[in-house]
Protein backbone atom coordinates (compact mmCIF):
# COMPACT_ATOMS: atom_id res chain seq x y z
CA UNK A 1 0.00 0.00 0.00
CA UNK A 2 1.32 3.48 -0.78
CA UNK A 3 2.68 5.46 2.18
CA UNK A 4 0.86 8.68 1.30
CA UNK A 5 -2.43 6.76 1.14
CA UNK A 6 -1.83 5.60 4.70
CA UNK A 7 -1.09 9.17 5.76
CA UNK A 8 -4.34 10.32 4.20
CA UNK A 9 -6.25 7.68 6.12
CA UNK A 10 -4.56 8.62 9.39
CA UNK A 11 -5.32 12.27 8.82
CA UNK A 12 -8.86 11.75 7.54
CA UNK A 13 -10.31 13.17 10.74
CA UNK A 14 -8.88 16.54 9.76
CA UNK A 15 -10.34 16.19 6.28
CA UNK A 16 -13.48 14.18 5.57
CA UNK A 17 -14.65 10.74 6.69
CA UNK A 18 -14.60 8.37 3.73
CA UNK A 19 -14.90 4.66 2.97
CA UNK A 20 -14.59 2.20 0.10
CA UNK A 21 -16.87 -0.86 -0.10
CA UNK A 22 -15.73 -3.65 -2.44
CA UNK A 23 -18.38 -6.25 -3.30
CA UNK A 24 -16.18 -8.26 -5.67
CA UNK A 25 -13.63 -9.78 -5.65
CA UNK A 26 -13.68 -11.03 -2.09
CA UNK A 27 -10.58 -10.39 0.00
CA UNK A 28 -8.42 -13.53 0.12
CA UNK A 29 -10.24 -15.18 -2.78
CA UNK A 30 -8.83 -17.18 -5.67
CA UNK A 31 -9.96 -15.85 -9.04
CA UNK A 32 -9.46 -16.45 -12.74
CA UNK A 33 -7.31 -14.32 -14.99
CA UNK A 34 -10.28 -12.02 -15.76
CA UNK A 35 -11.00 -10.30 -12.45
CA UNK A 36 -14.20 -8.31 -11.96
CA UNK A 37 -13.96 -5.34 -9.56
CA UNK A 38 -17.19 -3.82 -8.26
CA UNK A 39 -16.94 -1.12 -5.57
CA UNK A 40 -18.62 2.00 -4.23
CA UNK A 41 -17.29 4.92 -2.21
CA UNK A 42 -18.73 7.42 0.23
CA UNK A 43 -17.40 10.57 1.87
CA UNK A 44 -18.58 13.24 4.27
CA UNK A 45 -16.98 15.81 1.97
CA UNK A 46 -19.72 18.21 0.95
CA UNK A 47 -18.34 18.24 -2.60
CA UNK A 48 -18.60 14.45 -2.93
CA UNK A 49 -16.31 11.76 -4.28
CA UNK A 50 -14.09 12.79 -7.19
CA UNK A 51 -12.83 9.45 -8.49
CA UNK A 52 -11.95 5.84 -7.73
CA UNK A 53 -9.05 3.64 -8.83
CA UNK A 54 -7.39 0.25 -8.55
CA UNK A 55 -3.74 -0.46 -7.70
CA UNK A 56 -2.46 -3.96 -8.50
CA UNK A 57 0.86 -3.23 -6.72
CA UNK A 58 2.47 -0.24 -4.95
CA UNK A 59 2.53 2.77 -7.32
CA UNK A 60 0.83 0.75 -10.11
CA UNK A 61 -2.46 2.54 -10.70
CA UNK A 62 -4.05 0.44 -13.48
CA UNK A 63 -7.57 1.85 -13.58
CA UNK A 64 -9.43 5.03 -12.64
CA UNK A 65 -13.02 6.17 -13.09
CA UNK A 66 -14.82 9.41 -12.14
CA UNK A 67 -17.43 9.34 -9.40
CA UNK A 68 -18.29 7.06 -6.51
CA UNK A 69 -18.91 3.78 -8.38
CA UNK A 70 -16.45 1.39 -9.96
CA UNK A 71 -17.25 -1.64 -12.15
CA UNK A 72 -14.54 -3.02 -14.43
CA UNK A 73 -12.63 -6.17 -15.34
CA UNK A 74 -8.85 -6.50 -15.16
CA UNK A 75 -6.85 -9.19 -16.96
CA UNK A 76 -4.04 -10.41 -14.71
CA UNK A 77 -1.36 -13.07 -14.92
CA UNK A 78 -1.26 -15.89 -12.40
CA UNK A 79 0.09 -14.91 -8.98
CA UNK A 80 -0.76 -13.25 -5.66
CA UNK A 81 -1.80 -9.58 -5.81
CA UNK A 82 -2.12 -7.18 -2.88
CA UNK A 83 -4.49 -4.90 -4.73
CA UNK A 84 -5.95 -1.67 -3.37
CA UNK A 85 -9.19 0.08 -4.31
CA UNK A 86 -8.96 3.79 -3.53
CA UNK A 87 -11.32 6.77 -3.58
CA UNK A 88 -10.44 10.46 -3.74
CA UNK A 89 -12.91 13.13 -2.68
CA UNK A 90 -13.16 16.78 -3.67
CA UNK A 91 -11.99 17.99 -0.26
CA UNK A 92 -8.49 16.51 -0.61
CA UNK A 93 -9.28 13.31 1.30
CA UNK A 94 -8.90 9.68 0.30
CA UNK A 95 -9.68 6.20 1.56
CA UNK A 96 -8.57 2.71 0.55
CA UNK A 97 -9.67 -0.90 0.90
CA UNK A 98 -6.98 -3.57 0.42
CA UNK A 99 -8.05 -6.69 -1.50
CA UNK A 100 -5.63 -9.60 -1.68
CA UNK A 101 -6.36 -12.06 -4.47
CA UNK A 102 -4.71 -15.15 -5.91
CA UNK A 103 -4.99 -15.28 -9.69
CA UNK A 104 -4.82 -18.77 -11.12
CA UNK A 105 -6.09 -20.81 -14.01
CA UNK A 106 -8.50 -22.65 -11.74
CA UNK A 107 -11.80 -20.79 -11.32
CA UNK A 108 -13.48 -19.89 -14.59
CA UNK A 109 -16.97 -18.91 -15.75
CA UNK A 110 -18.02 -19.47 -19.36
CA UNK A 111 -21.25 -17.78 -20.51
CA UNK A 112 -22.79 -18.95 -23.80
CA UNK A 113 -25.96 -16.84 -23.50
CA UNK A 114 -26.60 -13.97 -23.59
CA UNK A 115 -23.72 -12.59 -25.62
CA UNK A 116 -21.75 -9.71 -24.09
CA UNK A 117 -22.89 -6.30 -25.37
CA UNK A 118 -25.96 -7.82 -27.03
CA UNK A 119 -29.51 -6.51 -27.28
CA UNK A 120 -32.05 -8.89 -25.80
CA UNK A 121 -35.76 -9.11 -25.09
CA UNK A 122 -37.28 -8.62 -21.65
CA UNK A 123 -37.03 -12.38 -21.09
CA UNK A 124 -33.29 -13.08 -20.95
CA UNK A 125 -31.90 -16.60 -21.18
CA UNK A 126 -28.68 -17.19 -19.18
CA UNK A 127 -26.64 -20.31 -19.94
CA UNK A 128 -23.26 -20.68 -18.23
CA UNK A 129 -20.83 -23.22 -16.80
CA UNK A 130 -18.01 -23.02 -14.26
CA UNK A 131 -14.79 -24.85 -13.55
CA UNK A 132 -12.31 -24.74 -10.69
CA UNK A 133 -9.04 -26.36 -9.65
CA UNK A 134 -10.52 -26.71 -6.17
CA UNK A 135 -10.45 -30.41 -5.27
CA UNK A 136 -13.89 -30.05 -3.68
CA UNK A 137 -15.43 -28.66 -6.86
CA UNK A 138 -17.76 -25.76 -7.61
CA UNK A 139 -20.29 -24.98 -4.92
CA UNK A 140 -22.73 -22.65 -6.70
CA UNK A 141 -23.29 -20.10 -9.44
CA UNK A 142 -25.26 -16.88 -9.50
CA UNK A 143 -26.30 -13.86 -11.57
CA UNK A 144 -25.98 -10.24 -10.45
CA UNK A 145 -28.13 -7.79 -12.42
CA UNK A 146 -26.44 -4.84 -10.67
CA UNK A 147 -23.84 -4.41 -7.89
CA UNK A 148 -25.01 -6.24 -4.75
CA UNK A 149 -28.21 -7.39 -6.53
CA UNK A 150 -27.97 -11.19 -6.64
CA UNK A 151 -30.98 -12.13 -8.79
CA UNK A 152 -30.45 -15.90 -9.10
CA UNK A 153 -28.37 -18.71 -7.59
CA UNK A 154 -28.10 -22.42 -8.32
CA UNK A 155 -26.03 -25.21 -6.81
CA UNK A 156 -23.30 -26.81 -8.89
CA UNK A 157 -21.29 -25.86 -11.94
CA UNK A 158 -24.10 -25.40 -14.50
CA UNK A 159 -26.53 -22.50 -14.82
CA UNK A 160 -29.51 -22.32 -17.17
CA UNK A 161 -32.34 -19.95 -16.31
CA UNK A 162 -34.49 -17.10 -17.60
CA UNK A 163 -34.69 -13.65 -16.01
CA UNK A 164 -37.40 -11.08 -16.77
CA UNK A 165 -35.94 -7.55 -16.88
CA UNK A 166 -37.30 -4.09 -17.62
CA UNK A 167 -35.93 -2.15 -20.61
CA UNK A 168 -32.51 -0.63 -20.02
CA UNK A 169 -28.77 -1.33 -19.93
CA UNK A 170 -27.57 -3.91 -17.40
CA UNK A 171 -23.97 -4.60 -16.37
CA UNK A 172 -24.73 -8.13 -15.23
CA UNK A 173 -22.20 -10.52 -13.72
CA UNK A 174 -22.25 -14.33 -13.65
CA UNK A 175 -20.22 -15.63 -10.72
CA UNK A 176 -19.11 -19.02 -9.44
CA UNK A 177 -18.07 -19.96 -5.92
CA UNK A 178 -16.03 -23.08 -5.21
CA UNK A 179 -15.76 -25.13 -2.04
CA UNK A 180 -12.23 -23.86 -1.32
CA UNK A 181 -13.25 -20.23 -0.83
CA UNK A 182 -12.43 -19.20 -4.39
CA UNK A 183 -14.62 -17.38 -6.90
CA UNK A 184 -14.61 -16.24 -10.52
CA UNK A 185 -16.82 -13.90 -12.52
CA UNK A 186 -17.79 -13.16 -16.11
CA UNK A 187 -19.22 -9.69 -16.80
CA UNK A 188 -22.06 -9.60 -19.36
CA UNK A 189 -23.44 -6.23 -20.44
CA UNK A 190 -26.84 -6.39 -22.12
CA UNK A 191 -29.40 -3.92 -23.43
CA UNK A 192 -32.98 -5.01 -22.77
CA UNK A 193 -35.28 -3.74 -25.48
CA UNK A 194 -39.03 -3.34 -25.68
CA UNK A 195 -41.76 -3.19 -28.28
CA UNK A 196 -43.11 -5.47 -30.97
CA UNK A 197 -39.69 -6.56 -32.24
CA UNK A 198 -38.94 -8.71 -29.21
CA UNK A 199 -40.82 -11.18 -27.08
CA UNK A 200 -41.27 -14.75 -25.95
CA UNK A 201 -43.85 -17.41 -26.78
CA UNK A 202 -44.35 -19.64 -23.73
CA UNK A 203 -45.60 -23.22 -23.62
CA UNK A 204 -46.04 -23.42 -27.38
CA UNK A 205 -46.57 -27.18 -27.11
CA UNK A 206 -49.92 -26.41 -25.43
CA UNK A 207 -51.09 -24.01 -28.11
CA UNK A 208 -52.87 -24.33 -31.45
CA UNK A 209 -51.26 -24.00 -34.86
CA UNK A 210 -49.33 -27.27 -35.08
CA UNK A 211 -49.57 -29.20 -38.36
CA UNK A 212 -48.00 -32.61 -38.97
CA UNK A 213 -46.57 -33.85 -42.26
CA UNK A 214 -45.09 -37.16 -43.41
CA UNK A 215 -41.68 -37.06 -45.13
CA UNK A 216 -40.99 -40.29 -47.04
CA UNK A 217 -37.70 -41.61 -48.42
CA UNK A 218 -35.83 -41.22 -50.65
CA UNK A 219 -36.68 -37.59 -51.45
CA UNK A 220 -38.17 -36.59 -48.08
CA UNK A 221 -40.49 -33.99 -49.59
CA UNK A 222 -43.85 -33.46 -47.92
CA UNK A 223 -46.20 -36.33 -48.78
CA UNK A 224 -49.46 -34.60 -49.72
CA UNK A 225 -51.31 -37.91 -50.09
CA UNK A 226 -50.28 -39.29 -46.70
CA UNK A 227 -52.80 -39.35 -43.87
CA UNK A 228 -51.99 -39.51 -40.13
CA UNK A 229 -53.64 -42.94 -40.05
CA UNK A 230 -51.14 -44.36 -42.55
CA UNK A 231 -50.31 -46.84 -43.83
CA UNK A 232 -46.98 -45.44 -45.13
CA UNK A 233 -46.49 -43.36 -41.99
CA UNK A 234 -48.64 -42.74 -38.93
CA UNK A 235 -48.52 -39.83 -36.54
CA UNK A 236 -50.43 -37.94 -33.90
CA UNK A 237 -50.05 -35.04 -31.46
CA UNK A 238 -52.03 -35.28 -28.22
CA UNK A 239 -52.07 -32.24 -25.93
CA UNK A 240 -53.04 -31.95 -22.25
CA UNK A 241 -51.09 -35.00 -21.05
CA UNK A 242 -50.73 -35.01 -17.26
CA UNK A 243 -48.02 -37.69 -16.99
CA UNK A 244 -45.19 -37.59 -17.75
CA UNK A 245 -45.26 -33.82 -17.46
CA UNK A 246 -43.45 -30.90 -15.85
CA UNK A 247 -46.31 -28.41 -16.08
CA UNK A 248 -49.22 -30.85 -15.79
CA UNK A 249 -49.89 -30.30 -19.49
CA UNK A 250 -47.37 -31.94 -21.85
CA UNK A 251 -47.88 -32.95 -25.49
CA UNK A 252 -47.48 -36.53 -26.71
CA UNK A 253 -45.90 -36.94 -30.16
CA UNK A 254 -46.29 -40.41 -31.77
CA UNK A 255 -44.93 -41.82 -35.03
CA UNK A 256 -45.06 -45.22 -36.74
CA UNK A 257 -46.12 -46.73 -40.07
CA UNK A 258 -44.94 -49.22 -42.69
CA UNK A 259 -42.33 -47.24 -44.67
CA UNK A 260 -38.95 -47.51 -42.96
CA UNK A 261 -36.93 -44.36 -42.31
CA UNK A 262 -40.05 -42.20 -42.63
CA UNK A 263 -40.06 -38.89 -40.77
CA UNK A 264 -42.84 -36.80 -39.25
CA UNK A 265 -42.49 -33.02 -39.20
CA UNK A 266 -44.61 -30.75 -37.00
CA UNK A 267 -44.61 -27.05 -37.91
CA UNK A 268 -46.05 -23.89 -36.31
CA UNK A 269 -46.23 -20.43 -37.96
CA UNK A 270 -45.54 -17.89 -35.20
CA UNK A 271 -45.09 -14.49 -36.87
CA UNK A 272 -45.96 -13.41 -40.40
CA UNK A 273 -47.95 -15.40 -42.96
CA UNK A 274 -50.46 -17.84 -41.41
CA UNK A 275 -49.49 -16.78 -37.86
CA UNK A 276 -51.10 -18.94 -35.18
CA UNK A 277 -50.21 -16.34 -32.52
CA UNK A 278 -52.12 -13.33 -33.89
CA UNK A 279 -48.99 -11.66 -35.35
CA UNK A 280 -49.48 -11.63 -39.16
CA UNK A 281 -47.15 -8.62 -39.54
CA UNK A 282 -48.97 -7.31 -42.61
CA UNK A 283 -46.86 -4.13 -42.62
CA UNK A 284 -43.61 -6.13 -42.52
CA UNK A 285 -42.27 -4.15 -39.55
CA UNK A 286 -41.61 -7.01 -37.10
CA UNK A 287 -39.87 -9.88 -38.88
CA UNK A 288 -37.15 -7.82 -40.66
CA UNK A 289 -36.01 -6.41 -37.30
CA UNK A 290 -35.63 -9.77 -35.55
CA UNK A 291 -32.14 -11.28 -35.52
CA UNK A 292 -31.85 -13.48 -32.40
CA UNK A 293 -33.63 -16.66 -31.38
CA UNK A 294 -33.71 -19.11 -28.45
CA UNK A 295 -35.54 -22.44 -28.82
CA UNK A 296 -36.02 -23.87 -25.30
CA UNK A 297 -37.78 -27.21 -24.76
CA UNK A 298 -37.96 -30.21 -22.46
CA UNK A 299 -38.50 -33.64 -24.06
CA UNK A 300 -39.10 -37.07 -22.54
CA UNK A 301 -38.44 -40.30 -24.44
CA UNK A 302 -38.80 -43.80 -23.03
CA UNK A 303 -36.39 -45.55 -25.42
CA UNK A 304 -34.16 -43.12 -27.35
CA UNK A 305 -32.68 -45.96 -29.45
CA UNK A 306 -35.98 -46.35 -31.35
CA UNK A 307 -35.45 -42.89 -32.84
CA UNK A 308 -33.23 -42.43 -35.87
CA UNK A 309 -33.07 -38.74 -35.00
CA UNK A 310 -34.89 -35.87 -33.33
CA UNK A 311 -34.88 -32.50 -35.08
CA UNK A 312 -35.50 -28.97 -33.76
CA UNK A 313 -35.60 -26.11 -36.29
CA UNK A 314 -35.82 -22.32 -36.26
CA UNK A 315 -36.94 -20.76 -39.57
CA UNK A 316 -37.02 -17.15 -40.73
CA UNK A 317 -38.21 -16.02 -44.17
CA UNK A 318 -37.47 -12.36 -44.84
CA UNK A 319 -36.16 -10.11 -47.58
CA UNK A 320 -36.62 -12.81 -50.20
CA UNK A 321 -34.40 -15.27 -48.34
CA UNK A 322 -34.89 -18.44 -46.31
CA UNK A 323 -32.88 -18.91 -43.10
CA UNK A 324 -33.11 -22.46 -41.72
CA UNK A 325 -31.33 -23.16 -38.43
CA UNK A 326 -31.83 -26.92 -38.42
CA UNK A 327 -30.50 -28.92 -35.46
CA UNK A 328 -30.64 -32.72 -35.60
CA UNK A 329 -29.78 -35.06 -32.75
CA UNK A 330 -28.79 -38.27 -34.51
CA UNK A 331 -29.53 -41.05 -32.04
CA UNK A 332 -29.66 -44.41 -33.87
CA UNK A 333 -27.78 -42.49 -36.55
CA UNK A 334 -24.69 -42.11 -34.36
CA UNK A 335 -25.41 -39.97 -31.25
CA UNK A 336 -24.11 -36.72 -32.70
CA UNK A 337 -25.50 -33.25 -33.39
CA UNK A 338 -25.75 -32.12 -37.01
CA UNK A 339 -26.68 -28.65 -38.26
CA UNK A 340 -28.36 -27.87 -41.56
CA UNK A 341 -26.38 -26.40 -44.45
CA UNK A 342 -29.00 -24.34 -46.29
CA UNK A 343 -26.89 -23.78 -49.40
CA UNK A 344 -25.92 -27.39 -50.09
CA UNK A 345 -29.14 -28.80 -48.57
CA UNK A 346 -27.15 -31.26 -46.48
CA UNK A 347 -26.45 -31.95 -42.81
CA UNK A 348 -23.13 -30.81 -41.37
CA UNK A 349 -21.72 -32.99 -38.53
CA UNK A 350 -20.59 -30.94 -35.53
CA UNK A 351 -18.68 -33.58 -33.59
CA UNK A 352 -20.82 -32.77 -30.54
CA UNK A 353 -22.28 -35.80 -28.78
CA UNK A 354 -26.05 -36.14 -28.38
CA UNK A 355 -27.13 -38.75 -25.87
CA UNK A 356 -30.63 -38.05 -24.53
CA UNK A 357 -31.54 -39.73 -21.27
CA UNK A 358 -34.08 -42.57 -21.34
CA UNK A 359 -37.21 -42.33 -19.18
CA UNK A 360 -36.25 -38.83 -18.07
CA UNK A 361 -36.80 -35.21 -19.00
CA UNK A 362 -34.10 -33.79 -21.25
CA UNK A 363 -33.65 -30.01 -21.39
CA UNK A 364 -32.54 -28.54 -24.72
CA UNK A 365 -31.67 -24.88 -25.43
CA UNK A 366 -30.69 -23.74 -28.93
CA UNK A 367 -29.41 -20.25 -29.66
CA UNK A 368 -29.16 -18.86 -33.21
CA UNK A 369 -28.76 -15.52 -34.97
CA UNK A 370 -29.27 -13.83 -38.34
CA UNK A 371 -26.17 -11.68 -38.44
CA UNK A 372 -26.07 -8.01 -39.41
CA UNK A 373 -24.77 -9.05 -42.84
CA UNK A 374 -27.62 -11.59 -43.21
CA UNK A 375 -25.77 -14.84 -42.57
CA UNK A 376 -26.94 -17.75 -40.46
CA UNK A 377 -25.04 -18.16 -37.21
CA UNK A 378 -25.53 -21.32 -35.16
CA UNK A 379 -24.39 -20.11 -31.74
CA UNK A 380 -24.79 -22.89 -29.16
CA UNK A 381 -26.49 -26.12 -28.14
CA UNK A 382 -27.17 -26.84 -24.46
CA UNK A 383 -28.40 -30.33 -23.58
CA UNK A 384 -29.04 -31.19 -19.94
CA UNK A 385 -26.89 -28.32 -18.71
CA UNK A 386 -23.88 -28.99 -20.95
CA UNK A 387 -23.28 -26.12 -23.39
CA UNK A 388 -21.42 -26.59 -26.67
CA UNK A 389 -20.51 -23.43 -28.56
CA UNK A 390 -20.88 -23.84 -32.34
CA UNK A 391 -20.13 -20.47 -34.00
CA UNK A 392 -21.01 -22.11 -37.33
CA UNK A 393 -21.94 -19.79 -40.21
CA UNK A 394 -24.07 -20.45 -43.29
CA UNK A 395 -25.75 -18.63 -46.15
CA UNK A 396 -29.49 -18.33 -46.88
CA UNK A 397 -31.38 -19.41 -50.02
CA UNK A 398 -34.04 -17.56 -52.06
CA UNK A 399 -37.73 -17.81 -51.12
CA UNK A 400 -41.03 -16.00 -51.48
CA UNK A 401 -42.26 -17.01 -48.01
CA UNK A 402 -42.49 -14.48 -45.17
CA UNK A 403 -42.45 -15.00 -41.42
CA UNK A 404 -40.95 -16.94 -38.53
CA UNK A 405 -41.78 -20.59 -37.85
CA UNK A 406 -40.45 -23.45 -35.74
CA UNK A 407 -40.33 -27.17 -36.43
CA UNK A 408 -40.13 -30.31 -34.36
CA UNK A 409 -39.46 -33.62 -36.11
CA UNK A 410 -39.17 -37.33 -35.26
CA UNK A 411 -37.36 -39.69 -37.64
CA UNK A 412 -38.13 -43.38 -38.04
CA UNK A 413 -35.47 -46.10 -37.89
CA UNK A 414 -34.71 -49.10 -40.12
CA UNK A 415 -37.81 -50.89 -38.79
CA UNK A 416 -39.96 -47.78 -38.48
CA UNK A 417 -40.38 -48.83 -34.85
CA UNK A 418 -43.25 -46.84 -33.31
CA UNK A 419 -42.13 -44.52 -30.54
CA UNK A 420 -43.35 -41.58 -28.48
CA UNK A 421 -41.83 -38.33 -27.28
CA UNK A 422 -43.42 -35.94 -24.79
CA UNK A 423 -42.76 -32.20 -25.08
CA UNK A 424 -43.12 -29.69 -22.25
CA UNK A 425 -42.15 -26.09 -21.40
CA UNK A 426 -41.55 -25.26 -25.08
CA UNK A 427 -40.61 -21.56 -25.12
CA UNK A 428 -39.36 -19.48 -28.04
CA UNK A 429 -37.63 -16.13 -27.46
CA UNK A 430 -36.94 -13.61 -30.22
CA UNK A 431 -35.47 -10.13 -30.49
Amino acid sequence: MRKFALLLILSSGALAAASVSVSTPANGSTVGTSVQYVATASSSCSKGVSAMGIYTAPYQLVYTTPGAKLNTTLTLNAGVYNTVVEEWDNCGGASVTPITITVGSGPKVTVSAPQNNSQVSSTVQYVASASSSCSKGVSAMGIYTAPNQLAYTVSGAQLNTTLTLNPGVYNTVVEEWDNCGGAAVAPITITVGSGSNSGVFTNLHQQAGWTGYALLPPGYGICNSCLPTGPQATWSMTQKISSPSLTGNSSLMDIGGETVYSDILWNNHLIGDFSSQGLPDYSHTIVPNIHNFIYDVYFYVEEPGYSQALEFDINQFVGGYSYIWGHECRIAGGNEWDVWDDQSQTWHPTGIACNPLANAWNHLVLQAQRTSDNQLLFQSITLNGVTSVLNYYGSPTPTTWYGITINYQQDGNYKQTPYSVWLDKLNFTYW
